[in-house]
């Protein structure tokens, strides 16, 4: 059966078999502190290239020990974490499948920081969390310098692509959002900015034939959060900067007010589908993608280029592999290995 979920994808150099895409899903499991992935990490996602998927996107990994989540979250500060990707990466190539990284800085969200920083000394809105210290516009300066460096080791790793974090109430999209964003510099009169230098300052340090993605918030929940509309600038401003494809996600800046989010298949595949006809680049969505159906009819109607699957692969390493089975697909890559399971003969 001929259909658009595995069909081949190119976008500059990434060339993917499939348009399935494994999430970025912080793990929460680097029990040395040190930011490098271990064992577990290794495990879970050469698991997900062997069960045929066409890209991987590495889950968040951070540009400062300052700027994790938690300490036990993957970070890429220094030349020494650099071996430990490379072993990742090139063992997901050797099954065929592409892999990216997503690279942030939590900032007010940083909830082990003994000093988080922010745009403006905002804490976010729960318990376990601190008040941050408002950078200085040199410290922003920094800031986008050591974005830079962590998409220059990913490089040195192997990465076939990079991933900005905008979303999610992370230090980017506290700088692009008006709830936590009061400086009363450039940074604040232009909630793009920020995002604009991180974007350029990484377009610097990697190849040109390597597309770099950003996630967005399309839409935020809290009371009096933004809309698509700003979500729409926000993506014209992170197009003319050099984003090649966007990531198109929502919420995570605050506790939702009134505007509560979906809980149903493609609850935000219509931002998706908004930002990809308004700005005329390549989206990726994602949300409750699971089903091999609705993954498929997200291809199939137009509304992103490809999906990114989360919870449904943390359930099924070899989600790929069984949705195309499901969907009928010719494309089965199905290890030799593993063929007896499946009933197919050679």
């Amino acid at each position: 059966m001929s259909n658009k979920l595995f069909s081949p994808f190119e976008l500059k150099s990434l060339k993917l078999k499939n348009r399935a895409v494994m999430a970025p899903m912080c793990q929460y499991s680097v029990t040395e502190k040190d930011g490098k992935p271990n064992e577990w990490h290794y495990v879970h996602y050469i698991s997900r290239a062997i069960g045929g998927t066409g890209l991987i996107i590495m889950e968040m990994t951070d540009i400062d020990p300052e700027g994790r989540i938690t300490d036990y979250d993957l970070g890429l500060w220094s030349d020494d974490q650099i071996p430990a990707f490379s072993r990742i990466i090139d063992q997901v190539h050797a099954y065929g499948t592409k892999i990216g990284i997503q690279i942030a800085h939590a900032g007010r969200k940083a909830e082990d920081a003994a000093n988080p920083v922010a745009p403006s000394a905002i804490k976010f809105p729960d318990e376990g969390y601190k008040t941050p210290r408002a950078l200085s516009n040199e410290e922003v300066k920094e800031m986008v310098q050591l974005f830079a460096d962590t998409a220059g080791r990913a490089v040195k790793a192997g990465v076939d692509m990079i991933e900005i974090h905008a979303a999610h109430g992370y230090l980017i999209h506290q700088f692009q959002s008006p709830l936590t964003n009061k400086r009363e510099d450039k940074y604040g009169e232009d909630l793009s900015l920020f995002g604009r230098e991180v974007i350029q300052a990484v377009k610097k340090e990697i190849p040109s034939d390597m597309p770099l993605s950003v996630r967005i918030t399309a839409v935020e929940y809290a009371d009096g959060g933004y809309d698509l509309d700003h979500a729409i600038m926000l993506s014209k401003a992170y197009k003319e900067a050099g984003a090649d494809i966007l990531h198109v996600s929502s919420g995570g800046e605050a506790i939702p007010g009134e505007r509560k989010p979906g809980n149903y298949p493609g609850y935000q595949v219509p931002f998706a589908r908004k930002i990809r006809e308004e700005v005329g680049i390549p989206v990726i969505a994602v949300g409750m993608l699971e089903k091999p159906a609705v993954a498929e009819a997200v291809i199939g109607n137009g509304d992103a280029d490809l999906v990114a699957i989360a919870r449904g692969m943390l359930v099924d390493p070899y989600w790929s592999t069984h949705a195309a089975i499901e969907l009928r697909s010719k494309q089965l890559n199905v290890p030799k290995q593993y063929e007896r399971g499946y009933h197919i003969r050679r």
